[in-house]
């Protein structure tokens, strides 16, 4: 397939390829919307509020009219077979509910497929968000070269994505590639996961939750440091004031030269490359995507580029030459874009 710009939300419809898919990324305070045609390009995008509190049936007949206006405007109406949609978990998809999602505790044991469906008249595939965005990468980011592909996504959480052989790993239980709750650490003092996991998982040290956590605990020690400066303190009425520490900041003090932000984020490389030799030596992908945006920079930064070469050599100190070698472990390309692409992509590939 030729180079697209992903990130174009206006490609005219005049020259785009039928049929056409719309791709839903419901958030907790925003839900994307993107009509996709079958090469990839969007033809139009809008980003709506979700409106947690109202509830689903009232989220359902927005996007029911959104779709409906968009579809006769762009000129596609009966050209659209499918929508695909990603949303967070825990969720039943073969049933098409939301279970028990913590961003939407409004919405929690919802049958959104059978309801949006029947509001639009469409097939609706549904999607764990970080599967969608896995989707996304896999069919027009940077695993769209690869059949098998993982992708990890840091951001509040680390959400995981896993695609064998063009086919995504949902599982028994809806659970399948929740890769952020894997063990990395068995120790008994190991950090905890503080978003519903257990002790020494992978979210506990690769989020940006996480990543705070252990900057807090660090700075203990370190108070010479410009991050000490973020913590709580206790003033004059003996009250709290807001602590402002942020994985973001901890990148700031990196770039600026801080001894204890590199090294924390020379730690957190650490983490996720075994995470990445262990999850890697159980499918062996071929290719690993880092996503989300707790990226430290990505690769437009020298601290992004030290951060990502940390975890590849970790990777190859603990797996084999061979798997070293028929492994590439790069960013992600698609950014906020990816969950709604892979929805897109995903509802594409049902409906062919």
């Amino acid at each position: 397939m030729p180079s697209i710009d992903v990130h174009d939300h206006a490609f005219p419809p005049s020259s785009a390829t039928a049929p056409f898919y719309w791709g839903i990324d419901i958030g907790g305070t925003s839900i994307k919307c993107g009509l996709v045609d079958h090469d990839g390009h969007t033809i139009a995008f809008e980003q709506v509020p979700t409106q947690e509190s109202e509830g689903p049936e009232a989220a359902v007949r927005r996007l029911t009219n959104l779709v409906n206006e968009t579809e006769e405007r762009c000129g596609v109406v009966g050209k659209v077979p499918g929508i695909g949609m990603g949303s967070p978990g825990p969720m039943d998809l073969p049933r098409g509910r939301l279970v028990a999602p913590p961003q939407l505790p409004s919405w929690w044991d919802f049958p959104i497929v059978d309801e949006l469906s029947k509001a639009t008249g469409r097939n609706v595939s549904f999607l764990n968000d970080a599967n969608a965005a896995a989707y996304g990468e896999f069919w027009l980011g940077s695993g769209s070269k690869h059949s098998s592909m993982l992708l990890l996504t840091l951001g509040t959480g680390v959400g995981g994505g896993i695609i064998i052989e063009n086919e995504l790993v949902n599982g028994v239980n809806s659970f399948g590639s929740e890769c952020g709750h894997i063990l990395v650490d068995s120790a008994p003092d190991a950090q905890l996961c503080q978003w519903g996991g257990g002790r020494g998982q992978l979210e506990a040290y690769a989020s940006a939750t996480g990543v705070v956590a252990i900057t807090r605990k660090r700075l203990r020690d370190v108070p010479d440091s410009q991050l000490y400066r973020y913590l709580k303190t206790e003033n004059e009425e003996g009250d709290h004031g807001k602590d402002e520490l942020t994985s973001k900041r901890v990148y700031d003090a990196a770039v600026a030269g801080d001894k204890l932000a590199n090294s924390i984020i020379d730690d957190t490389a650490r983490w996720l490359g075994i995470a990445i030799t262990t999850l890697v030596h159980t499918v062996d992908p071929g290719s690993v995507v880092l996503g989300g945006a707790m990226n430290f920079g990505g690769d437009a930064c020298p601290i992004g580029k030290r951060f990502l070469q940390h975890i590849r050599d970790e990777f190859r100190e603990r797996t084999f030459p061979n798997v070293f070698e028929g492994t590439t472990i790069s960013f992600a390309t698609l950014g906020s874009d990816a969950g709604y692409l892979g929805a897109a992509g995903y509802a594409r590939k049902v409906n062919s």
